[in-house]
């Protein structure tokens, strides 16, 4: 092989899937491609039927320095910056947790819920991060209005930046609390209180991946305990904050499903569904203030 060969895309993507697959990441071809894409601002097209294509030496500098950052866990949306979520793409940063195709469950859910119409229907996104919730919902309905909250201030910012560039600004509040704590229910009251929480159980991180464990935000995975305190909070003090009628829909671990069940209090809740994901684990709990 001549010295030029060795730049080309080809050589380059096989490269790079050594060393991933070699350090234990799955997928290792595929997460090569969108490395080289990410370096070279190429789509996966133009590599597939131009793979003699050379890298110059810089975008070869880049490109190892990525492969050795994404072979030793980091992970790949942290590297690019972005992740797709319900259509939408998304900046992350190790500030937010990196959205999951299961939270699409609770867009789908809301989104049947909610009332197409209802020009006044105001959401509450408890611990937005990236804010790809709230923003999924308002692209979805012109009409709705939202509330994103967060404890951090950095999250925040990733979430006013998503909202800005996907055009839903004028529509988006963004609130730094630590759950409920920084808003009033004279103040706010909502057609919908929507979360993902942190339920992992602490006991349960070192059984994460790596590229989750070592890498995401622990106050977005983790509350500590049994993962269930955030739950509890919400559950307790949504009513507060929800018109009657409203609705509270929470994201829960994958076996939360009977300790969830027993926090749902029947004089304030009405217990509408718990849905599962595509995997058949219980994920998205919807309940109707009473």
């Amino acid at each position: 092989m001549s010295e030029q060969e060795s730049f080309s895309i080809s050589h380059l993507v096989a490269e790079a899937a050594r060393v991933l697959a070699e350090a234990g990441v799955p997928l290792a071809r595929r997460e090569a491609m969108s490395l080289v894409e990410h370096v070279t601002g190429r789509d996966r097209t133009f590599l597939i039927t131009h793979p003699e294509t050379l890298l110059d030496d810089s975008e070869l500098a880049r490109l190892r320095e990525v492969v050795r950052l994404r072979a030793a866990g980091r992970p790949l949306q942290y590297i690019t910056g972005r992740q797709e979520f319900y259509g939408l793409e998304f900046e992350v940063t190790p500030d937010v947790l990196i959205p999951r195709p299961e939270t699409e469950l609770l867009i789908e859910t809301a989104l049947e819920l909610l009332d197409e119409g209802a020009d006044a229907a105001l959401v509450c996104d408890v611990g937005t991060g990236s804010g790809c919730i709230p923003i999924a919902l308002l692209h979805e309905r012109p009409q709705l209005r939202a509330v994103g909250l967060d404890i951090s201030q950095s999250a925040l910012g990733v979430a006013a930046r998503n909202a800005a560039r996907l055009g839903v600004s004028e529509r988006l509040s963004l609130v730094a609390s630590d759950c409920f704590g920084g808003i009033s229910p004279e103040a706010m009251s909502f057609t919908m209180i929507i979360s993902n929480p942190p339920y992992v159980a602490e006991g349960a991180l070192a059984g994460l991946q790596r590229e989750v464990r070592d890498h995401e935000p622990r106050i977005a995975l983790t509350p500590g305990t049994d993962g269930l305190r955030i739950i509890r909070s919400l559950v307790r003090d949504a009513p507060r904050f929800l018109k009657a009628g409203g609705h509270l829909l929470l994201e829960i671990g994958f076996d939360q499903n009977e300790a969830v069940r027993e926090l749902i209090d029947p004089t304030a809740w009405q217990l509408i569904e718990i849905h599962k994901d595509l995997q058949g684990i219980p994920r998205t709990v919807a309940l109707r203030k009473k």
